[in-house]
């Protein structure tokens, strides 16, 4: 086990096409989702983060989630970073970004109805929120994971930039895999919230992924044509996005008493591709 740190890494646009794999809008747009969802996402996890921490005892767990939160803060800025490159190119997302930032600053709030809770509303409302990310994280390690080993994206002629960020942002997801799922066992632990915060997870990601990328290829100023599913199962086929099955498929692991997200991902290809990343190597070479 390795120190979980954030790394300050930095990315120029500048030379990125709207259409980062080439001549597949598609493709592109349905994993620019993630740059529609992060940076309102992950501030969000840091925001409910804050609240838990001072309720942590484990000495070990505080500092992993310190780390956590360090890397999250990171990732939202670096997807926001790409959502300014976006509009620059005239793809304006926030029509969508605004629903995001309704979804994480309202209904997933502090404030969900519109007041401030009784004392113990808050605390079971903060374990609530707290499944859901430990439900959250579980996809982003899949995803990570994908990322990690998706040599078709490099066959397609992927920007190089963009593929950096996607995986050395998948990498600190299995990195940390196991952070927000301990500090739900640690704070809550209820395996019946566990079930169903996972299920409620994975249709509000299905949709949201769905209305992303039918978002994009409705705005993309150059698309031509809407989002089909044809084209999805195209990209699967090819290798340029992940399947259902490699997204859902370890939904009935998640869902054991047993289960644990150490079983799951792998760390040292997570830390290899840390240790050969343009931005986290440039990261470091800053911070010595």
């Amino acid at each position: 086990m390795t120190a979980i740190v954030p790394r300050r890494v930095r990315f120029d646009w500048t030379a990125t096409p709207l259409h980062w794999v080439p001549g597949d809008p598609q493709t592109t747009h349905t994993i620019n989702v993630l740059h529609l969802l992060l940076p309102a996402g992950e501030k969000w996890f840091v925001h409910v983060y804050r609240q838990a921490l001072p309720l942590v005892t484990d000495d070990q767990l505080r500092a992993d989630v310190k780390g956590f939160m360090g890397q999250e803060a990171v990732h939202s800025r670096a997807h926001a970073g790409v959502l300014d490159h976006l509009a620059a190119q005239g793809l304006d997302p926030a029509p969508y970004t605004r629903r995001v930032d309704w979804l994480f600053e309202r209904l997933l709030g502090d404030q969900p109805f519109g007041r401030t809770p009784p004392p113990f509303i808050q605390r079971a409302w903060l374990k609530q929120r707290l499944a859901i990310i430990a439900s959250v994280e579980h996809y982003t390690a899949v995803l990570g994971m994908w990322v990690l080993d998706s040599p078709a994206l490099d066959a397609a002629g992927a920007d190089g930039t963009m593929l950096d960020l996607l995986r050395w942002h998948g990498a600190e997801e299995v990195e940390h895999r196991s952070v927000a799922f301990e500090l739900f066992q640690h704070l809550s632990g209820s395996y019946l919230r566990r079930l169903e915060t996972m299920i409620v997870s994975a249709f509000a990601l299905a949709f949201l992924w769905i209305a992303g990328t039918r978002f994009f290829m409705q705005a993309d100023p150059t698309a031509a044509g809407k989002a089909s599913w044809r084209a999805y199962r195209r990209a699967v086929r090819q290798g340029r996005a992940p399947s259902l099955r490699q997204i859902y498929g370890t939904m009935p692991d998640y869902l054991r008493r047993s289960y644990h997200p150490d079983a799951h991902g792998d760390t040292d290809l997570a830390l290899r591709y840390l240790a050969s990343s343009p931005a986290a190597r440039a990261a470091a070479q800053a911070a010595a």
